[in-house]
C-alpha cells in the first residue's frame, strides 16, 4: 500500500543564490531579477571564482552557465556534487541534446536555455529551492514509512534506506523515487513524473526525466542488484514488483 505525507513542510522560497557567469550583462541581468524578489545574490564570473566561494560560503541554490574561463561549468558540477547538496540549475547557450544530458549526468538538477524569460528564472528556481528545503528539513510530523523488497523509505525524515544502507539521493532524486514508492501500482508518464516532480509544465524533454532514472537506478545498484524501477515500453515507468 502507499504512503503519504502527513502534511507539507512550510518553506520561504527565498534563499542565498550563487551565479556563476562570465557574461557581466546576464550575470547582472540575472542578479537583478533574482535581488528584486527577495533573493540574497553573489556573483562570480569564472568557475575558480566561484570555487573558492564555495569554499567559505554557504548558498542554497547556484545557476551556472557551461561555457566559462578558468574552471568550466562541468568540470564546476562535478566539484559541488562532490562535496555539497545545494541544486544546480544550469543556464546555457548551449542548446544541444549532449550539452544537456551531459550537465544532467554530472549532476545537475535542471537546465535552461539562453535566451530566458525572468518569470521563468525566478519560477525554476523557486522550484528547486522549494524542493531542496523540504529534503533538507524533513517533512513536518511523524510521516510514514514506505517498504518495497529491500528499501525503506521514510518520509518524515525524507531518507530512503537499501538492504540497511543510506542511498545519498539528491532532492530532486528522492522526489522522483519516492513517488514510485508512494504510488506501487501505478504506471508514471514523463509528463506525469516531469509536471510532480519538477513543478513545470513538461515540453516533452524526455532526457532530463531518462537520465534522473539512471541516476536513481545507478545508486539503488551498488547496494542491491534487484530492479526497483522498471520501463513501460512506450509508456513511462512504475516501480517493480
Amino acid at each position: 500500500m502507499g504512503c503519504m505525507t502527513t502534511k507539507d513542510a512550510a518553506t520561504e522560497l527565498t534563499g542565498r543564490i550563487l551565479i556563476v557567469e562570465d557574461d557581466a550583462d546576464i550575470n547582472g541581468l540575472l542578479a537583478k531579477v533574482l535581488a528584486e524578489s527577495g533573493h540574497d545574490v553573489t556573483s562570480a564570473y569564472s568557475g575558480s571564482e566561484a570555487r573558492l566561494l564555495l569554499q567559505g560560503e554557504r548558498f542554497d541554490c547556484i545557476l551556472l552557465d557551461l561555457m566559462l574561463p578558468g574552471i568550466d561549468g562541468e568540470t564546476l558540477i562535478q566539484h559541488v556534487r562532490e562535496r555539497f547538496t545545494m541544486p544546480i540549475i544550469v543556464v546555457s547557450a548551449k542548446l544541444g541534446t549532449d550539452a544537456r544530458v551531459t550537465a544532467l549526468r554530472l549532476g545537475a538538477d535542471d537546465f535552461m536555455p539562453k535566451p530566458f524569460e525572468h518569470e521563468e528564472v525566478l519560477a525554476r528556481v523557486e522550484a528547486q529551492l522549494r524542493r531542496s528545503r523540504v529534503f533538507s528539513q524533513g517533512a513536518a510530523g511523524a510521516g510514514q514509512e514506505c517498504r518495497h523488497k529491500n528499501c525503506v523509505l521514510d518520509t518524515g525524515s525524507m531518507t530512503a534506506e537499501i538492504c540497511g544502507n543510506a542511498v545519498d539521493f539528491t532532492a530532486l532524486e528522492y522526489q522522483v523515487f519516492s513517488l514510485f514508492m508512494q504510488n506501487p501500482k501505478r504506471v508514471f508518464t514523463r509528463g506525469n513524473i516531469f509536471a510532480l516532480c519538477w513543478d513545470q509544465d513538461y515540453m516533452g524533454d524526455d532526457n532530463t526525466i531518462d537520465v534522473h532514472i539512471s541516476h536513481i537506478r545507478n545508486k539503488i545498484a551498488k547496494y542491491d542488484d534487484d530492479e526497483y524501477i522498471k520501463t513501460v515500453r512506450g509508456i513511462g515507468y512504475r516501480l517493480s514488483q
